[in-house]
């Protein structure tokens, strides 16, 4: 495969005010993918939605205009969830989507990435195009040809209507149930409230003031410690974390159990394999626990392993027939219910569970076992990637393995949106992983310190 210069995992992400993250970049950026698609289609059709980091008005301004200049129409969102802007894509048969995102970073960070006319990531193909019409743009279209931009009336309404249809049964059970919902201070910071207290839930919100730089701060799927304070004080039977674009989810037992991605895929997957409606094998990524794996199993559900990030989780799927598929960081994929990963529709499928079932989240995951992992990231200046073959590292990489032999497993690998080396241990003993996962990665450290 061809290497990428800007896109990465999930989309070009960055320091802002560092290239890619720049006005200038941004407005590259949109003229070549605007000229991309006007290869493609007369007049392209492009919507573009942000979270609330300050920065997203510099980029949204930018992209606007190189879009406009290449001849293609924007359709601005404002404040929009990611899996929001997929669906508004799909449903407005936009040529394109696009977000300006950072997802669950501080907002000194802040990216930019791509949804297809079907509201799913951008093939290898046309990220490659893309880039290459970085490098030698097409002229400016006319005066007459040029792009004009317009807003698309309630958005968010149309996306909370979308997600209400998704649902197989009522929620009517669990009418004036207490929850409270953590939005991160990000993209969700209205519609999150709005749905659960349209559904019928007593809802208590935090995490819903954005001033442009508080975005996953002390809140959200990353940092759950205003959540759990807030389940604890109102006697809220869960809580729900969203990350700063609404694409994860985290969940809290009223006694304040994290219930992560790798919980909620074996709940939905146990209850739709005893309805009648799962297909295919579930997909989890290198990072899943084994204790996952095997409860699945036990099951008699199939279970596979894909490349770390939701679009190989996706692209997975898509190749093996499967429908649901996720992550333990919160990215939960259903895929016969919406095109992407999606924070408040995997939380209304699991109330789905506890309506249908009776029972209470604590019960649906009190069965199951979980190896002790741990995950250490270690910061690095120069190319990750390239670290990772460094021979000292391979080394230590082999002598941990040996090692662990049988009773255990690690991953090592560069981070997909951050210039992290992300060392991680699984075995039986958690005194095994916290000595090995420890050694691992002050072998990292050293490798990083002699490369610099």
């Amino acid at each position: 495969m061809t290497e990428r210069r800007y896109f990465g995992t999930d989309g070009i992400r960055g320091r802002v005010g560092e290239e890619p993250i720049t006005a200038e970049f941004a407005l590259r950026l949109g003229r070549a993918a605007g000229g991309v698609l006007r290869a493609r289609q007369e007049r392209p059709r492009v919507l573009i939605g942000k979270d609330t980091r300050l920065s997203g008005y510099m980029l949204e301004s930018a992209l606007e205009a190189g879009l406009a200049a290449a001849g293609a129409d924007v359709v601005l969102l404002g404040p929009m969830p990611t899996p929001a802007v997929a669906f508004l894509t799909r449903s407005q048969r936009a040529s394109a989507g696009i977000v300006i995102s950072a997802s669950h970073n501080p907002y000194e960070d802040n990216g930019i990435k791509f949804f297809s006319a079907s509201g799913e990531k951008l093939d290898d193909a046309l990220e490659l195009a893309i880039e290459a019409a970085l490098e030698s743009p097409s002229p400016m279209v006319s005066a007459r040809h040029l792009g004009k931009a317009t807003r698309l009336p309630d958005a968010g309404g149309r996306y909370l209507e979308f997600l209400k249809s998704r649902m197989d049964s009522t929620l009517a059970p669990l009418a004036g149930m207490r929850i409270v919902v953590d939005a991160a201070h990000g993209a969700a910071y209205r519609l999150a409230p709005r749905l659960f207290g349209e559904l019928g839930f007593a809802v208590d919100s935090i995490g819903t003031s954005p001033n442009g730089y508080n975005i996953n701060a002390g809140h959200g799927a990353t940092d759950l410690t205003a959540l759990r304070a807030e389940v604890a004080r109102t006697g809220a039977e869960l809580g729900l974390a969203l990350d700063g674009d609404a694409d994860r989810l985290m969940a809290l037992t009223a006694d304040g159990r994290l219930v992560d991605g790798d919980d909620i895929v074996y709940v939905l997957a146990r209850h739709w394999r005893a309805r009648g409606s799962l297909r295919g094998p579930v997909v989890g990524t290198w990072m899943t626990n084994i204790g996952i794996e095997l409860a699945l199993r036990e099951l008699g559900i199939g279970f596979e392993r894909a490349a770390v990030g939701d679009r190989y989780v996706h692209q997975r799927l898509v190749e093996t027939g499967g429908v649901l598929g996720g992550e333990a960081s919160g990215h939960v994929i259903c895929r016969h219910k919406a095109s992407t990963g999606d924070g408040l529709l995997t939380a209304l499928l699991l109330f789905e569970v506890l309506a249908d079932s009776g029972r209470k989240l604590a019960e649906l995951v009190g069965g199951l076992h979980r190896f002790p992992q741990k995950t250490i990231n270690v910061r690095v200046a120069r190319n990750a990637r390239a670290l990772l073959q460094e021979a000292a590292v391979l080394a230590a990489r082999r002598a941990t393995e040996q090692a662990l032999g049988g009773d255990g497993r690690l991953v090592l690998r560069a981070s997909g949106t951050e210039p992290l080396i992300r060392v991680t241990v699984e075995a039986r003993e958690a005194q095994t992983v916290e000595r090995h996962s420890q050694a691992l990665a002050d072998a990292v450290r050293r490798a990083a310190d002699a490369m610099a």
